[in-house]
């Protein structure tokens, strides 16, 4: 099993390269302030976009590797893997990248807008190349997010800062759109296949009829058995399959609790029979409890 650095906030990775936190849900790193930096093989649980003008040919993404070593911009999402192994070395990078937790869009349309921009599947092992203008905006906008970053906090800040992303990603949409006809796409990519399960479960309800979707549900759905599918997707995340259901489950869950009054409410519509079953399980994967998650929202 490689070592995998994981990723579960901007300032986890801000942390490892020697970057300056300064918001819990964004980071913005200009690599040519903290390199020579140790290469991480990556587990994240944040999205992210790293512009370079150069892409190691060997890099990792899940189980293979990224195309195009003459690189532009990469593109990740919560719950995949990329990066390349530490083994001892430093390297140089150059140009920047923006780390921003899923938290930060809670409530927000890019919440769920965010689902339509395909380059972040994790069968799209390719950069997505821009034109010197789109790459000279989005270094404007990630400029604008770092300065808005060290602006005093207030309750506009964070919309602010998701706006300046929402642009970002229209960008970087419209350059993928242009090359989508280069881009190959796997249709056996465990995770790319999982997911899609995943939103069309919570998307058609069936969660009121059959309950919590398990690990046994998806194996079978995906013609394997639960052992094997379970192992599959430890090697692919080191994560094991019971974690990566949760947590897409505790991401949906985070946004009808902004919506509805009760948390029973919100249990019931996750499929839970008992509402404690419900907070112990987000509980266990937040630190804290529904009731003290929606307060911590308030707070901001």
């Amino acid at each position: 099993m490689p070592k995998i650095l994981k990723l579960n906030t901007p300032g986890d990775y801000l942390s490892y390269v020697g970057g300056e936190s300064r918001h819990p849900l964004v980071g913005v790193v200009e690599f040519d302030k903290v390199s020579p930096i140790a290469s991480s093989l990556n587990h994240y649980g944040v999205y992210a976009l790293f512009m370079h003008s150069h892409i190691r040919d060997d890099l990792q993404y899940g189980r293979g590797s990224f195309g195009h070593s003459s690189g532009s911009l990469i593109c990740v999402a919560p719950g995949q893997i990329g990066g390349r192994e530490d083994v001892g070395d430093k390297i140089d990078l150059d140009g920047w990248a923006i780390l921003f937790h899923p938290d930060l869009l809670v409530g927000t349309p890019l919440e769920k807008g965010i689902r339509k921009f395909s380059f972040f599947d994790y069968s799209v092992n390719e950069a997505v190349f821009l034109e010197i203008d789109e790459k000279e905006r989005l270094a404007t906008l990630m400029k604008s997010i770092r300065d808005e970053i060290y602006h005093p906090t207030d309750s506009d800040q964070n919309a602010i800062i998701v706006s300046y992303i929402s642009v970002m990603l229209h960008i970087c949409n419209r350059a993928y759109v242009r090359q989508f006809h280069q881009i190959r796409r796997t249709s056996d990519d465990i995770l790319v296949r999982l997911s899609s399960l995943l939103n069309e479960y919570y998307d058609n309800g069936l969660q009121l009829k059959y309950g919590v979707p398990g690990v046994q549900y998806f194996a079978d759905k995906l013609c394997m058995t639960a052992n094997y599918f379970s192992d599959l997707l430890k090697k692919s995340t080191g994560e094991n399959a019971s974690n990566f259901i949760r947590d897409h489950i505790i991401r949906i869950a985070k946004n009808r609790l902004l919506s509805t009054h009760t948390v029973s409410q919100v249990a019931y519509d996750m499929g839970f029979d008992y509402p404690q079953h419900f907070s112990r399980m987000f509980k266990k994967h937040t630190g804290m409890s529904p009731i003290q998650y929606i307060a911590s929202l308030n707070q901001r």
